[in-house]
């Protein structure tokens, strides 16, 4: 039996005379940026999302650079991100002139640990990004205690957290911002590049629309040095079609993990800890085995793929040199990167398929 890491097959099928039929309708209107289709998703995911306002962008790292910029976060600022994430958390900061601060994460959970948050508070930390890294939700009650205590905007990550919930509650409801990625592999993915903001606060809303859009607020009335990020119809149609699966797509994903944390019983791997406030919606089930790299390949010797995220933290990455962060400075991010395995999870895999895994996880030599 073949299993790949990811397929988007069983849902694109399912999806397939909608998604062509949400193509011929932009095609046929020939009005590809700005238009309804944009202003359709956008409506319908912040009413998804539980919040007002959804602001589409191209993508999910324009999404957190958009929205730290419109929170005025800039040069001399600091920004608390955990230390182990994807890079782009990072790299938003990054592009508004501030400089990211890393805060080590739990374990047990991959996310940020809150006892690390206050030690690396300075006079200069202007805000926090939470991070609900691979769809499970991050502890924001003692985070917004934190950000309130010391008067820090709270950003969070959603780029792979489309519907998790945190003590009943939608992610990316909690904070002042929620950045969304739609890449392609996301739960909520769009067919190319796309992202989105959602907030309760409309001020903030419209300075993000507005810096997405050359800093305009009406055409050729330019209010602030901005860039070009906006959500292209195309891709807003392609969501606007995929959005009502979403819940059906996330409860999918759960009983494959599931399975995956009663089937899979082997002394060498560890199985994400899941708190009992967090609904998580399984973006990447990633485990952790320090003979990782032999797991991988007795994997794919058995045609089960599997991926890495992420093999070098950003600490480490040659880009962040300049952070000053030695080898050994962050060691859970360290230790992460160099045990996380990511088993196969995808929409449509069948019950067959993830016991084939287990199986095969549970016979690996010991």
């Amino acid at each position: 039996m073949k299993i790949p890491f990811v397929t988007f097959a069983p849902l694109e099928k399912e999806l397939d005379v909608n998604l062509r039929a949400a193509f011929e309708r932009v095609y046929a209107r020939s009005r590809y940026i700005l238009d309804e289709e944009g202003s359709a998703f956008e409506e319908a995911f912040a009413k998804w999302c539980g919040v007002p306002y959804c602001v589409g962008v191209g993508n999910g790292l324009d999404a957190l650079t958009l929205a730290l910029s419109a929170m005025d976060i800039g040069p001399g600022d600091e920004v608390l991100v955990p230390s182990n994430t994807f890079i782009a958390t990072a790299l938003a900061v990054t592009y508004t002139g501030a400089t990211p601060v890393l805060v080590e994460p739990k374990l047990s959970t991959f996310n940020i640990d809150v006892e690390g948050i206050e030690e690396k508070i300075t006079s200069r930390t202007r805000a926090i990004i939470p991070v609900h890294l691979y769809g499970q939700p991050a502890d924001m009650d003692p985070i917004l205690k934190i950000a309130e205590q010391y008067n820090l905007r709270v950003l969070e990550d959603c780029a792979q957290a489309h519907g998790a919930r945190y003590k009943g509650r939608l992610a990316g409801s909690f904070g002042d911002a929620a950045a969304f990625s739609f890449y392609p592999g996301k739960n909520l993915g769009a067919l190319g590049d796309a992202g989105a903001v959602i907030t309760g606060n409309g001020a903030l809303a419209e300075k993000i629309r507005a810096l997405g859009n050359y800093g305009s607020d009406v055409k050729y009335h330019h209010i602030y040095q901005g860039r070009n990020s906006r959500l292209d119809e195309m891709q807003a149609a392609f969501l606007w079609e995929k959005l009502p699966l979403l819940s059906k797509v996330n409860e999918n994903r759960r009983g494959i993990a599931a399975r995956y944390l009663t089937g899979i019983n082997h002394p060498d791997i560890s199985l994400p800890a899941v708190p009992d406030w967090a609904e998580p919606v399984w973006h990447i089930f990633a485990a952790r085995s320090a003979r990782r790299d032999e797991l991988a390949t007795y994997l794919e010797e058995n045609g089960i793929q599997t991926s890495r995220h992420y093999p070098i933290p950003i600490h480490l990455q040659e880009c962040y040199t300049s952070l000053g962060i030695r080898k050994g400075a962050l060691p859970i991010a360290e230790e992460i990167s160099a045990t996380e395995l990511s088993l196969p999870l995808y929409y449509g895999m069948t019950r067959e398929e993830t016991d084939f895994v287990i199986e095969t996880i549970n016979a690996f030599p010991r």
